[in-house]
């Protein structure tokens, strides 16, 4: 291999690590920039497949990768958050998003305004303009989108560049004979560099500048990227392992879909290419690439999509169901452990809205626990204090995996807004936990009473009653406000701040009053003025869970 041989090779690598490079500086920017859009988009997946293999193509439209939104689908289905049935749509769609950047890269064969080289400096320049001298979040998010563009279609040109030199090799002729002429060898080839680099995007860009320049045939081309669509699976197949059952049938299941598909297309272009051989062997260009990669993934969707039930049922034959034996409920802090799935984090936006689901989760869990501390407080009730124990344990355990995936999220690719929400929620489960302690400080009360025989009078008991209804209205405004990101809700926490402080400031009063006359007892009101300083911290901690949203909103 000459020095020259050796440089054209690390023009190819370093033109195919700038494709790929680009494409995810260009998926992230895409991301960012959609932000409340992704949001949006998780609310259309519902049962209606229809609408499922919308948001499938749309969202991987705008995240650039197939594997991506197929581990992101696994790892919702894993998480319990999407069902098979709305997983085969997602997983369809994804197949028919993923085309987008073969549009792309064929973009230099629509013209020479379109060409890499002339092009690509532009689109960088005005892309880094927007990102550094640009104020605003969207114009920078833009300049993300431009640079990512113009890196990937740099590495093109890179790769286009090392190929040139080596069009007429008669290398390269024996291979594309070869791949072409046998179905199964031109699958396979497709489906392991596919399997190797995990993007189909990025080996469909690969046949794409080979075929700039003149040397791939048409029956080669169309083999591997039927073999580029099987590789693809390979990813999301990794990343079910360890999942549950039913995620990792929606991993077989994209596997099948994409099977099927190259054997049905793989045996109709076998029939049309024997039927005519000189358009089998005639050169194909990016674009028909681009051509019959869409016609192939819209197709194979559109056929197979009627059949979407037998597919989920012989995934469910391939991955059967164990028979095991009954076991324990799933504890909250472990559901909240299966619903965070790291897979989710292959988009970002998604991971984000999963996390505030789980976060208002941990407060419902909180607000039923105080609510059950009162009661223990109120009845003298130690069952119901053994209860606010246990469940304080779980709240514990919920915020430490809590937190940690938090931390996970803060260093992807987020949005200023997306941040914000993370950096709010951080201190939002702190307040929550915090909140669980002062409920288990009151079941420890609850407790002293009983073994003490400690009983507060009838004002004592309906003083109480009262403060702690308002601070229960407290915390449920303050998680409404969090769950519907409402400043009404906001606003009435605010109030009901106002109403607890001067309501406990008087509740003391009166009752230093009572044990100055006589009418309760000193060991009992030392128990009253701890519980209602415990209420009153209660609604300190809801007042700060409302207050991050001021930010936010």
């Amino acid at each position: 291999m000459s020095f020259e041989d050796i440089e054209m090779l690390f023009r190819f690598v370093g033109g195919l690590g700038m494709f790929l490079y680009g494409m995810n500086v260009m998926a992230d920017g895409l991301q960012k920039s959609a932000g409340n859009r992704m949001k949006q988009l998780m609310g259309f997946l519902t049962n209606n497949r229809i609408l499922a293999v919308i948001v499938g193509a749309l969202v991987t439209a705008i995240i650039q990768s197939s594997s991506a939104t197929t581990v992101m689908v696994v790892g919702f289905v894993n998480a319990s958050i999407l069902n098979l049935t709305q997983a085969v749509g997602v997983i369809m769609g994804a197949n028919i998003g993923t085309t987008v950047t073969a549009w792309i890269v064929s973009m230099s064969e629509w013209g020479a305004f379109f060409k890499p080289e002339f092009i690509a400096p532009l689109i960088i320049g005005i892309g880094a303009f927007m990102m550094i001298f640009t104020k605003g979040e969207k114009k920078r998010e833009i300049g993300e989108i431009a640079v990512g563009f113009g890196v990937l279609f740099i590495g093109l040109s890179f790769m286009s560049g090392a190929i040139t030199p080596y069009r007429n090799a008669p290398i390269f002729a024996t291979i594309f004979k070869t791949l072409g002429s046998n179905p199964v060898f031109g699958i396979l080839a497709g489906a392991l560099v596919t399997a190797i680099i995990q993007s189909s995007s990025a080996s469909v860009g690969i046949l794409q500048t080979l075929a700039l320049n003149g040397v791939v045939t048409w029956n080669s081309a169309v083999y591997i990227t039927l073999g580029q669509n099987i590789g693809t699976c390979v990813t999301a197949l990794l990343s079910s392992a360890g999942a549950n059952k039913t995620a990792k049938r929606a991993a077989v299941i994209h596997l099948l879909f994409n099977v099927m598909g190259a054997v049905l297309f793989g045996i109709i272009m076998f029939i049309l290419f024997s039927l005519r051989p000189s358009f089998a062997t005639g050169t194909i260009n990016s674009v028909q690439i681009s051509v019959f990669h869409t016609v192939f993934n819209v197709t194979n969707t559109v056929l197979l999509f009627p059949f979407a039930n037998y597919l989920v049922k012989l995934s469910g034959l391939i991955v059967k169901e164990e028979t095991e034996p009954l076991a324990v409920a799933e504890g909250e802090d472990e559901a909240v452990l299966r619903h965070l799935d790291p897979r989710i984090f292959e988009t970002p936006s998604f991971a984000v809205e999963n996390v505030l689901a789980e976060v208002i989760h941990m407060g419902e869990v909180v607000y039923e626990n105080v609510n059950l501390a009162f009661d223990s407080a109120l009845n003298n009730d130690t069952e119901k204090a053994q209860q606010v124990f246990k469940t304080e344990t779980t709240i514990n355990n919920m915020e430490k995996i809590i937190t940690e995936y938090l931390v996970k999220i803060s260093n992807l690719s987020l949005t200023e807004d997306q941040h914000q929400v993370v950096n709010d929620l951080f201190y939002t489960i702190s307040d929550m936990e915090r909140v669980g302690d002062h409920a288990e400080n009151i079941a420890e009360l609850a407790g002293f009473k009983k073994d003490n025989d400690i009983l507060f009078s009838d004002t004592a008991q309906t003083e109480m009653k009262d403060l702690m209804k308002i601070v229960l209205d407290s915390l449920a405004s303050a998680l409404k406000a969090r769950s519907e990101e409402s400043m009404e809700y906001v606003r009435k926490v605010v109030q009901y701040e106002e109403d607890v402080d001067d309501l406990e400031e008087e509740l003391r009063s009166k009752h230093i009053e009572r044990l100055s006359t006589g009418e309760c007892q000193a060991k009992s009101g030392v128990v009253f003025l701890d519980i209602i300083s415990n209420l009153e911290r209660i609604s300190d901690h809801a007042n700060n869970i409302a207050g991050y949203l001021v930010d936010e909103l």
